[in-house]
């Protein structure tokens, strides 16, 4: 089922969420490419090539997940100066970190890091204290907001484009996402689209790309990890991200349009 954890993981997914450790990694359990994969991957290529050359400043985001990294990885093969940049919010999974330090040590693209103003964190922590996202989505998004979309706004300050891991399959909320959008000032590119999580899956396996260790623990997405848990069978991709909350504002902010056409 798209958008789901796959059946064929059914087995380790109950006993990796019954507290056993899990027995199969992400790439023997997804790792299935569509029919129409090569025509995929070529009009991926292709995309980030003409991006660098007609697009120029721009940069990649990347969130460590699953997708991101494939990106990255296809800058790399593809030989492209396309800078990759990492909003590194104070409140990431120790996995992350490792995966983040793994990246800037064997990557051709420059890895820039992004962190929230110290100061505005620690107002913010001492006035609404350590987690309180979990008291209301107004908030959690004023969390999300002074730890990854400031930090975002500044990453892409003078840039021409950015280059996402957007894809359909994600959520309702990401269905139509195009493969350009250029319906805000800064053109957006999200080459992986079209592509399925057993696309993603295959690329990483095929091309023994380093991969985000949570991944193997049934963590299709990865965000902070006071907001990211493990999903189960036949719950959606995003399920494991602010859980508590109601499916319509489970967006952190980076990729939500505001009501002039520019991403909040």
């Amino acid at each position: 089922m798209a958008g789901t954890l796959q059946e064929a993981g059914a087995s380790g997914a109950v006993q990796a969420l019954r507290g056993a450790p899990a027995t199969v990694r992400a790439t023997e359990l997804h790792a299935r490419p569509s029919r129409d994969y090569e025509r995929k991957l070529a009009e991926t290529q292709q995309l980030l090539i003409r991006a660098a050359a007609e697009f120029s400043p721009l940069k990649q985001a990347n969130s460590l997940g699953a997708e991101d990294i494939v990106i990255t990885h296809l800058i790399n093969a593809l030989e492209l100066d396309i800078p990759v940049f990492v909003l590194e919010t104070g409140m990431l999974h120790g996995e992350t970190l490792a995966v983040l330090e793994r990246l800037k040590a064997t990557s051709r693209a420059p890895v820039e890091v992004y962190r929230p103003v110290q100061e505005a964190v620690v107002q913010f922590v001492r006035r609404e204290g350590a987690e309180p996202m979990y008291r209301s989505i107004e908030l959690r998004k004023a969390c999300c907001h002074l730890r990854k979309v400031e930090p975002l706004q500044r990453a892409l300050q003078d840039q021409r484009a950015w280059i996402t891991g957007l894809r359909r399959e994600q959520s309702a909320a990401r269905a139509d996402v195009p493969l350009v959008d250029t319906s805000e000032p800064r053109t957006k590119f999200n080459p992986l689209a079209d592509w399925t999580w057993g696309d993603v899956w295959h690329y990483i396996a095929h091309n023994g790309v380093d991969y985000h260790p949570l991944h193997d623990q049934f963590y299709p997405s990865i965000g902070c990890a006071p907001c990211t848990r493990a999903i189960s069978l036949g719950e959606d991709f995003r399920a494991g991200r602010w859980w508590w909350e109601d499916e319509a504002a489970k967006e952190c902010g980076l990729h939500v349009k505001s009501k002039e056409g520019v991403a909040a």
